[in-house]
């Protein structure tokens, strides 16, 4: 087609009046062939083809017997044959009173194989590809075809994979066509080099970006392989990280990646301009927008005169601000942040001006680059569709919304000019990543002996969105079996949705087990960006085999085990709400912000157990040194079960342990019960305490690049007030019904891994009782797949 036009457009002005043939190979004269410059001919000859039917050359053209014509007919008439893709040449010229269309069928491809590749399938090639099975060899789009799969090598890290063609032709006009593959080495990322950067060291920087310097494992996680465009955004991170503490005048001067051939390595080296640090100076809005009073929108700005620069904040503030504005009626105001910078001092004054916007429409939403998410799960991030007024502060925050999801590698949105002055399209151009993973957890007691976990997630289940989980674990007395699933937005509104089926087994009693299964129904919704509230209803029903009077006779509680038991066993139905705040920066590593979570649950509906549990943590986060990334983490928590009819039942109490105070055994601390010398096993609290404070930082003498944190932390926590009447216990004596605290220090190792986080700590009670149980060393891991 290129071809094609190439010819025409140069002599199109002058092609039937000079008697010139238009060619799709080339131009050339006839002698003695004079045409008007309109024409009209009786009939259309087709010459040349044969596999293609002659009414679709003449349904292809411009030209019609009868109807004058003239060069742009002919022009056109070429350009959509050779758009077919079924002709290599086509010639059109006048003889007497008919229309010649000579042509030259391209050959039809038999079949398209793909020779050499390893690293990439063949089903993953064939989706790269133009050339079709049956389809038609054409030399422009083979040679786009070699520039696709080298495309899709460079994408994995081997950008020096060499791709050829081979054709052989075999019976019927056709050809087979074989892509021969040499995949070379794996291009890697010797180093990352940053240079002008002060405040910030080399670590620091190389944590922010997505680029990463390859290592022993890097063939799983392929965070080291170049990309240009991925080396963009980096740029674009890197911005973000300086803008939010103060560094405003901050730019990217170059980054680039020289390759050293010899090796296969590239060398990246990103140059900086940090700029003076900032502080906000003073701060005020001012509206042009009539009824929009401007102190009545002060409660909504984020940024605090003296405090450190975050353009974070500012964006906050807009957002804010434009949700308070539209609510009152004013879709289209736009809130303009205008810094007024003062080199002297290094402040910053803001005003945001609230104006009324111009009037413009989302025409259409599109979406691209998404291979595996369904466009559904991404539009409905967005709080306006096609025909709503425009707002630039809710694509803003789709985007966001999109970046969290973690389904993608980067999400970028765009505008384009609509059909009409006051329309605007809005692009989104996402790359799907791997959403699944892998985990294995497991520890050691010194009354259980091992345990162990292992559980599969998926968060993006077949691209809809949806979450599920199954995982099973235990140890040698225990097994545990759970099945999860959630559907973010049920029923098309902003609610998640789901359920989760368990089963524990418990065998640890002497001489008969106990077996508990049940399902949990959930929804939630957002309240806020930062507030989410979530509903549950829980069914459970324990049942126990091999029970005799002699086999529960050193059971803490046995009466009431007992009980339970000649009732059949114990059921519970229990309703419960949970109230979560959550303002972190990174859900996997957070450095900044407060995670918070408040539940009550009650239960009762007629089941065996009736109380009242309240429950409740909160993390913060905070930067103690930037340069050293060390980040410190204080944690506090707490509960309490109150009954609603008579005593607690033995199985409704609290029981807590090394989720909640490392360097103890699950339901390791609290109340327990004794015959005689004997600690017989712990007899559960109505109310407990915790807290914990933690300082991380990366390994010291170990490349950054390995992502190994070093964590230092103190525990401490409290488990009183059995409800268990004096009766229940047989004689059997309470110990630890009081507020005695139990206290751990400890270290661990925290591994950023291919394979996903994986943690391993060591800690020692310092604080604890005579019959408190112990478990000093734990780990746990997660990974992606």
């Amino acid at each position: 087609m290129k071809a094609g036009s190439k010819f025409l457009n140069a002599v199109s002005a002058v092609a039937l009046t000079a008697g010139i043939v238009v060619t799709g190979a080339g131009v050339s004269m006839l002698a003695g062939v004079a045409i008007a410059e309109a024409a009209v001919v009786s009939r259309i000859d087709v010459r040349g083809n044969s596999r293609v039917d002659a009414s679709t050359v003449r349904g292809n053209l411009t030209i019609t017997p009868g109807s004058s014509f003239n060069n742009n007919d002919i022009d056109e008439s070429v350009k959509r044959l050779f758009a077919t893709g079924l002709f290599s040449d086509v010639q059109i010229m006048v003889s007497g009173s008919a229309l010649v269309v000579t042509v030259s069928e391209n050959q039809v491809i038999n079949q398209v194989v793909f020779n050499g590749n390893k690293k990439i399938k063949d089903v993953a090639l064939r989706g790269v590809v133009q050339s079709r099975q049956l389809g038609a060899y054409n030399d422009l789009i083979i040679q786009a075809d070699v520039q696709a799969i080298r495309d899709a090598y460079a994408a994995i890290g081997r950008s020096d994979a060499v791709v050829t063609t081979r054709v052989v032709p075999v019976e019927g006009g056709r050809v087979n066509l074989a892509f021969e593959i040499n995949e070379g080495d794996r291009t890697k990322i010797s180093s990352i080099n940053f240079v002008g950067n002060q405040a910030f060291g080399d670590g620091r920087l190389s944590d922010v970006i997505t680029t990463k310097r390859s290592g022993f494992l890097s063939f799983l996680s392929r965070k080291d392989v170049y990309d240009e465009d991925k080396l963009r955004a980096d740029e674009e991170l890197l911005r973000r990280f300086y803008y939010n503490r103060g560094y405003a005048d901050f730019r990217v001067i170059s980054s680039f990646a020289e390759l050293d051939e010899t090796n296969n390595e590239y060398v990246v080296t990103i140059t900086v301009e940090e700029g003076e640090r900032y502080v906000f100076g003073d701060v005020s809005i001012e509206s042009t927008v009539p009824g929009i009073d401007s102190d009545s929108l002060k409660g909504l700005v984020e940024t605090r005169s003296g405090a450190v620069y975050s353009a974070k904040d500012v964006e906050d503030t807009i957002l804010a601000i434009s949700d308070r504005v539209a609510t009152q009626g004013y879709p289209f105001a736009t809130i303009t942040p205008r810094g007024d910078r003062d080199y002297t001092n290094r402040t910053i004054s803001v005003v945001y001006l609230v104006d009324e916007g111009s009037r413009a429409y989302v025409e259409r939403i599109e979406i691209r680059g998404n291979t595996r998410t369904r466009d559904y799960v991404i539009r409905r991030e967005f709080d306006l569709s096609e025909g709503d007024a425009f707002n630039q502060v809710l694509v803003r925050r789709a985007k966001k919304r999109l970046e969290d999801l973690k389904f993608f590698s980067s999400v970028d949105i765009s505008t384009q000019p609509g059909s009409q002055p006051d329309r605007v399209v809005l692009i989104v151009d996402v790359k799907d990543q791997s959403t699944g993973e892998f985990g294995v957890g497991g520890g050691y007691s010194n009354n259980g002996g091992f345990s162990a976990s292992v559980d599969i997630t998926e968060r993006n289940f077949l691209g809809r969105g949806q979450f599920i989980r199954a995982s099973v674990g235990g140890g040698e007395d225990t097994r545990e079996y759970n099945l999860s699933f959630t559907e973010p937005y049920f029923l098309g509104y902003r609610l998640a949705a789901g359920f989760d089926v368990f089963k524990t087994k418990d065998s640890s009693y002497t001489g008969f087990e106990d077996e508990t299964q049940g399902i949990n129904l959930r929804i939630g919704a957002p309240i806020t960006e930062e507030i989410y509230l979530s509903t549950a209803f829980k069914y459970s029903d324990t049942s126990y085999s091999g029970v005799t009077l002699a086999n529960i006779a050193s059971l803490p509680e046995r009466n009431a085990v007992a009980r339970t038991v000649a009732n059949g066993g114990h059921q519970i139905g229990a309703l419960s709400y949970t109230l979560t705040y959550n303002t972190l920066d990174d859900q996997k590593l957070p450095r900044e912000g407060i995670s918070a979570r408040f539940t009550q649950e009650y239960a009762g509906l007629g089941f065996d157990s009736d109380y009242l549990k309240t429950t409740a943590k909160a993390s913060y986060f905070r930067m103690i040194s930037e340069q050293a990334d060390m980040i410190g983490q204080l944690s506090v928590g707490g509960g309490h079960i109150l009954s609603t009819s008579n005593n607690l039942r033995v199985f409704d109490h609290l029981f807590i342990g090394q989720e909640t105070i490392r360097g103890f055994d699950n339901r390791g601390i609290g109340p327990r019960v004794f015959s005689g010398a004997t600690n017989v096993g712990a007899a559960g609290g109505t109310t407990y305490f915790n807290g914990s404070a933690e300082v991380s930082a990366p390994m010291p003498l170990v490349s950054r690049d390995l992502g190994l944190r070093f964590n230092v932390f103190a525990d401490a926590a409290t488990l009183y007030g059995n409800d268990i009447s004096a009766a229940d216990f047989g004689g059997q004596t309470l110990v630890g019904n009081n507020m005695d605290w139990r206290a751990s220090v400890g270290v661990g190792i925290t591994w950023a891994s291919p394979f996903g986080p994986l943690r391993v700590y060591y800690a020692e009670p310092v604080v604890k009782e005579n019959y408190d149980d112990v478990k000093k060393f734990g780990f746990g891991a997660s990974t992606r797949f």
